[in-house]
């Protein structure tokens, strides 16, 4: 990918604007308020392919140009967006290729929003000559700051296309990545039931009414679809890059989106963006865990927050303000986890359309005194006075927790173990033990250099491929630790059971195999007894356990905590495996949440691997703890109080100064309900 640095010189502040949806009066006025909301950024013309391209070869920029200017003169910056995200009526009436096809063979009408087939000619040959104009008209424009592709690529997902041409596609696909019949036929276990293919055209996508026992072709349509709408992305990309080299090109991304694999994505990407919903009672670590998600895509480096509500989702089933002080609240998380920007959608709440009720800077009255808007004002005031001292920082993470696409395909595409086991839960679940316990985590892929980390975690690693297996190893025979957990390592990344089983090529550095695995129903009870105490964990204490247990045989490893119920009773649950220089800990069980941060928390201590706290305390309850280190060296420590209480947090260090009010501190800081500090601790340390 082209290095090509963010130098914006402040946070970009701002978001969707959505100028050919007002009449003239309204657009006149939205640059002034614009600057009282502090803005420096706006996003447009994300929906607005047919006000730009009204008919083939057509083009009217009259309007833009207006908004341009006004915005322009009023200081704001440029994130341009190319329109693509829906195509016009015009286009799906003249081209009928471009609509997409349902899993029952059934082509879906004009409408919604993505109903376009990636696979399409017309589709991307029209989308390429829009996205060429306006490059020739702006891309020289000295407010351009950035391009925005498409817009939510994926979002009507799980609709992908299927149609005869996707079909095709997908056939060619497979004759590339197998070349030849016998090694398909071998990575996808046709043998099983008889379902041997002798020629590529036999091999169908999964329809709804079609081929449904053979977990690796999904896996493969997967695969297929999502590098499908990456060609989309990428045909717009070198249009942009060719006509305008010096600016960065950018999608927003969703988090942990199931389906596309980012990962992918982001090696066509010049800075990562996604958008930011969370559910008005989503825990913060898990908040957390989306930006670092996010910022893992590119190895650690900074992204850009490009959409959020100012207020309420409405997609929500209850639509629920956020109450004073969350924006702020969670406007400074995102820039504690690696944000250069803080962005909303919308600037004002839509007149009319399906997201009429969503939440947006202005609201339908209209009134610049509101709460939301004075809100979005202070909080843009804040960022502007920060200036650059948060830009380019680093999270200096010695723990790195595996996230890995293919993985949760596989594990949704397979029958069994359990329907409550869920991958992405469970990776959330071990990235918030070491969050909340203040541990710096980076979220990485399986093909990443673990030479950073001391602490390596693989949560549920279903599919775990020969090659990652002897990087992991090879990092904890340096002296790094492995923690793994439940029905890890049973498959490649064509499903297929490793030989002699879990947890197949992990099985020499984890020093256990499994026997078998228990499936526990809600209803059902498990509880595993440590032999003696680790860390905070006491000895001959029964602590809960459930989802799935896997039953070990020792090859190596010592038990350190043991099953007490069922026929099982006094096998080992917990394991740890000194290897090398280093140790494994394989987590045989689902454990509760106290005792899985407990665990992580002695693991991580004995690499000294701790909270930037004062001797390495955890956080209170509700405190959420970061630390960012500039190009430069300096250390900025982020406080944020998600609790409804105050709290006292101990502070490393004799002097600190908040960037953001100024006050000095000592050792230590109360911490008031939605408090955010960035403190400045006059220290210089490594990135």
């Amino acid at each position: 990918m082209r290095p090509l640095p963010l130098r914006f010189g402040r946070i970009l502040y701002g978001g969707d604007y959505n100028p050919d949806q007002w009449d003239e009066r309204v657009r006149e006025e939205d640059p002034r308020l614009m600057q009282m909301a502090r803005w420096n950024v706006a996003t447009l013309p994300v929906f607005s392919w047919a006000h730009l391209n009204p008919a083939e070869g057509v083009y009217t920029f009259d309007w833009l140009d207006r908004a341009v200017d006004r915005l322009t003169r009023a200081g704001i910056d440029l994130c341009l967006a190319t329109g693509t995200a829906s195509t016009p009526a015009w286009v799906d009436q003249q081209y009928p290729d471009v609509l997409t096809v349902d899993d029952r063979g059934r082509k879906r009408p004009h409408g919604n929003r993505h109903a376009f087939c990636p696979s399409s000619p017309s589709y991307r040959r029209l989308a390429g000559a829009l996205v060429r104009a306006l490059a020739v008209r702006y891309g020289q424009h000295p407010s351009l700051r950035l391009w925005h592709v498409n817009n939510e690529y994926g979002n009507s997902w799980p609709n992908y296309c299927y149609c005869e041409r996707c079909a095709a596609g997908f056939r060619a696909y497979l004759e590339r990545r197998y070349a030849t019949l016998g090694e398909l036929n071998a990575a996808w276990s046709t043998a099983f039931w008889g379902h041997t293919f002798v020629s590529f055209s036999q091999v169908d996508p999964p329809y709804a009414h079609g081929e449904g026992s053979i977990p690796a072709l999904r896996i493969d349509w997967r695969r297929f679809q999502s590098s499908s709408y990456l060609a989309c992305f990428a045909h717009e990309a070198s249009i942009l890059r060719e006509l305008t080299p010096h600016v960065p090109v950018t999608t927003n991304l969703m988090g942990a989106f199931q389906g596309l694999d980012y990962r992918e994505w982001a090696k066509a990407m010049d800075v990562v963006a996604w958008d930011s919903y969370p559910a008005a009672d989503e825990p913060f670590a898990d908040v957390a865990f989306g930006h670092a998600l996010m910022r893992g895509l590119k190895d650690g480096q900074p992204f850009l927050l490009m959409e959020q509500t100012p207020s309420q989702q409405n997609w929500a089933p209850y639509c629920r303000l956020k109450p004073p002080g969350r924006l702020r609240l969670q406007s400074f998380q995102a820039v504690a986890l690696g944000a250069e920007s803080v962005m909303y959608f919308q600037w004002r709440k839509s007149a009319g359309g399906i997201e009429k009720l969503h939440g947006a800077v202005i609201e339908h009255h209209g009134r610049p005194d509101a709460r939301v808007f004075r809100e979005v004002s202070a909080l843009g005031a804040e960022l502007a006075a920060l200036g650059e001292r948060t830009l380019g920082g680093r999270i200096p993470a010695r723990v790195a927790v595996v996230f890995d696409w293919e993985s949760w395909w596989a594990l949704a595409a397979s029958s069994g173990p359990s329907r409550d086991l869920d991958y992405r839960r469970e990776v959330q679940r071990v990235y918030a033990a070491l969050h909340r316990c203040g541990i710096q985590t980076d979220v990485v892929g399986p093909e990443a250099d673990l030479a950073p980390y001391d602490v390596v975690v693989l949560a549920s690693a279903y599919v775990v491929r020969t090659e990652q297996a002897r990087r992991v190893a090879d990092r904890v025979r340096a002296g790094s630790t492995l923690i793994a957990t439940f029905f890890s390592g049973l498959a490649d990344d064509s499903d297929r059971i490793h030989p002699g089983g879990a947890p197949g090529p992990l099985r020499e550095v984890l020093g256990v195999t499994v026997e078998e695995f228990d499936a526990l129903p809600p209803e059902a009870s498990q509880a595993v007894s440590f032999d003696a105490s680790f860390g905070e964990l006491p000895a001959g204490v029964e602590l809960s356990a459930s989802l799935l247990c896997d039953r070990v045989w020792l090859l190596g490893a010592k038990p350190l905590a043991r099953y007490t119920r069922e026929f099982y009773a006094g096998d080992p649950a917990v394991t740890v495996h000194h290897y090398g220089e280093g140790k494994a800990y394989y987590l045989a069980t689902r454990l509760d949440d106290e005792a899985l941060r407990k665990l992580f928390r002695a693991a991580c201590a004995e690499r000294h691997v701790v909270s930037p706290l004062r001797d390495g305390a955890a956080p209170a309850d509700g405190v959420e703890v970061t630390v960012r280190v500039s190009p430069g060296g300096k250390a900025l420590l982020y406080l944020l109080n998600h609790g409804s209480v105050v709290r006292e947090v101990p502070l490393a260090g004799e002097a600190h100064i908040d960037l953001l009010s100024g006050r000095t501190y000592a050792r230590e800081v109360a911490l008031a309900p939605r408090e955010v500090l960035i403190l400045d601790s006059q220290g210089v340390m490594s990135p």
